[in-house]
């Protein structure tokens, strides 16, 4: 007899292939486990971090996301007048402007900071140089304004004069142009300018243009950028000047504000001089440069601001139509290849000449001639020609 039990050796491999599974699920489950753990390391890690900094990525996807929603909005034609901010502090006069959509309106534009140097809203988001220099005021609610334009389906942008700027100049002489003694040069027409070198000057400019931004406006469209056009500008004195074109100090505005506005989700633009694009003016605006940075310009090409003679025309004012298609030809001929919008400011008042319907009228269907993105009606009394919004 055997004191110990015959071995079987199939016994034996099949004891070793049960050993052999058991160790393989052992194995199996700890690194499930440890999958587990990493996978809940990663998910309170990032629930750590969302709680830490909610001023970062949250902000970002919203951005993305806005941008997505106001790029939906731009209307395949613009259609749109402009509304100062005082006449917006006129109860129940922003809803007339919106009720213009009955006659085809589709675009507002409201002042967000004027040729006063005025910024239209109060907020926390406005820079505290704004309400240290009494520039903040409360012509309108920005929210609300934004709230009701895109109730009515209304595409809002927010005019934001640049470098003029009579309130913040005198309070701030360091930060404005100057005369030769250090004294705060003005234009003809008594305006401060702000030094377009200084990049302090930029960050006041843009930080109000992000407050429009949050309030909930699609767009931010700058104008007055450029340098001074009138007066005695050959004794201006540039302090923190630059050795470059004043193209490219231009340039380098717009692509500083285009960085921090565009992850706002805002759409941003320019109000350019009618002959911009057919000369060197003189006061830093190139199309072709500043195209790169923005997503549409808007020439404005009112008939009555042009010379006799310009365009081979004796009266540019007499002839509406062919001066807005003179001047749009060479807007195309300079953007041509770039994707920035062209869409013009268009003459909605007399000044040596009556104009009415007629007038209106032939430089929109110019503007459509030209292929133009849209058109923009311009009134400094708010009062518009409404049968020229039509779409046809």
């Amino acid at each position: 007899m055997y004191i110990h039990r015959r071995s079987d050796p199939n016994e034996r491999f099949r004891d070793r292939r049960n050993r052999a599974r058991r160790h393989k699920r052992l194995r199996r489950a700890a690194l499930a486990a440890a999958l587990l753990a990493v996978a809940a390391g990663i998910v309170l890690g990032a629930s750590f971090f969302t709680r830490s900094d909610r001023s970062k990525t949250p902000v970002a996807v919203k951005g993305k996301s806005r941008a997505v929603k106001t790029a939906a909005r731009v209307p395949k034609e613009i259609r749109g007048v402009h509304v100062t901010m005082g006449l917006a502090s006129i109860t129940g006069k922003l809803g007339e402007y919106l009720a213009l959509r009955a006659y085809g309106l589709n675009a507002l534009e409201l002042d967000v900071k004027d040729e006063n140097g005025t910024v239209g809203f109060t907020s926390d988001d406005l820079p505290d140089l704004a309400r240290e220099v009494g520039s903040a005021s409360a012509h309108y609610d920005a929210r609300a304004a934004a709230r009701a334009a895109e109730k009515a389906d209304v595409y809002l942008i927010g005019r934001v004069v640049t470098f003029a700027d009579p309130t913040l100049g005198p309070a701030r002489p360091d930060l404005a142009l100057q005369w030769p003694d250090g004294s705060v040069w003005r234009d003809p027409a008594g305006l401060a300018w702000m030094n377009p070198y200084d990049r302090r000057v930029w960050k006041y400019v843009v930080d109000v243009a992000a407050a429009a931004a949050k309030a909930g406006f699609d767009e931010i469209q700058f104008d007055y950028v450029r340098f001074p056009s009138d007066g005695d500008v050959y004794s201006i004195v540039y302090p923190r000047s630059r050795k470059e074109p004043k193209d490219r100090t231009i340039e380098r505005f717009f692509a500083y504000a285009s960085r921090r506005l565009r992850p706002l989700g805002v759409r941003v633009s320019a109000d350019l001089f009618g002959l911009a694009a057919t000369r060197d003016v003189g006061i830093g605006q190139a199309p072709k440069r500043l195209g790169r940075h923005l997503d549409a310009i808007y020439p404005m090409v009112y008939p009555s601001h042009y010379v006799p003679g310009e365009y081979h025309l004796t009266d540019p004012e007499a002839f509406p139509g062919r001066t807005v298609a003179e001047s749009l030809r060479d807007y195309r001929r300079e953007l041509r290849g770039q994707k920035v919008r062209i869409v013009p400011w268009l003459q909605d008042f007399s000044l040596r000449r009556p104009y009415g319907l007629a007038e209106v009228a032939d430089q929109v269907d110019a503007a459509r001639r030209e292929r133009a993105g849209g058109f923009m009606l311009w009134n400094p009394l708010g009062v518009y020609t409404q049968e020229a919004l039509s779409s046809r």
